[in-house]
């Protein structure tokens, strides 16, 4: 496998996961993580070196499509959080201290 179609499975999963963000489908979002890991370690061994000007774009777009996944799930879990707030009455705290682990 070359670094570009390494490259474009780690590009078709990222759609895929943020399909199933979108959907709210936690099936195809186990899938298409577990997809995602596999293809990436796929990614690591197909080559090193230089990347070249459409491999550079393609990691580039990867990286987008996580941060978007990432922005999804942070998104997610904040509204999970409010709506347990609500429901326990208990106001956000910005910065509690932590037992030490």
């Amino acid at each position: 496998m070359t670094r570009i179609d390494a490259l474009q499975a780690v590009i078709g999963s990222l759609r895929d996961e943020l399909a199933a963000l979108k959907g709210f489908d936690i099936d195809a979002l186990a899938r298409a993580t577990d997809a995602k890991e596999e293809r990436v370690g796929a990614l690591a061994g197909a080559g090193s070196g230089p990347l070249s000007a459409e491999e550079r774009a393609l990691a580039e777009e990867a990286m987008r499509l996580n941060e978007t996944a990432r922005v999804y799930v942070n998104l997610m879990s904040a509204n999970v959080r409010q709506r347990l707030e609500q429901l326990t009455g208990q106001a956000p705290v910005a910065y509690a201290p932590r037992a030490a682990a």
